[in-house]
């Protein structure tokens, strides 16, 4: 009867091993590292615990401003320009729309301090972003490169 329970106890943490490493080989065609549009930064794109996606920048063409790392000089909130642009995160909140469609979430510009709704939409190694306020339709929309 112990042999059982032990069998039982190992499958289970088999199941439950083999179920998360098969998670981890599933990636979202969207997690990659992309350039922006100018090619000055690159953004990681990840899932986060709640499922959404989400980006951050982890790498930046000119780092730093007059001798120091960048800082988010321009965010609305004054307490938080202080933070740095490197792992700063812009986009948050992305659920998947159908095979190549992204929307729900928010777009953070570090260059103005302005965040807009957002939606992306996967073309191959591209990546359309489109930031708006309000409707789709009255938004910019940039093409961001797959970087890895």
């Amino acid at each position: 009867m112990a042999i059982n329970k032990s069998f039982r106890i190992i499958l289970l943490l088999l199941t439950l091993l083999g179920s998360r490493f098969s998670s981890w080989a599933q990636a979202d065609q969207i997690e990659h590292i992309w350039y922006n549009e100018e090619k000055t930064g690159k953004i990681q794109v990840y899932k986060g615990t709640d499922n959404k996606f989400y980006g951050k920048i982890i790498w930046l063409k000119e780092p730093d401003r007059d001798g120091k790392p960048k800082t988010d000089i321009n965010n609305p909130d004054e307490k938080r320009r202080n933070e740095p642009e490197l792992g700063l995160v812009v986009l948050t909140g992305f659920v998947k729309d159908g095979e190549h469609g992204y929307q729900d979430g928010k777009i953070y510009d570090p260059k103005n301090g302005k965040t807009y709704s957002c939606k992306m939409t996967i073309n191959g190694n591209k990546l359309d972003v489109r930031g708006y306020v309000g409707f789709s339709l009255f938004g910019r929309t940039t093409k961001w490169t797959r970087a890895d």
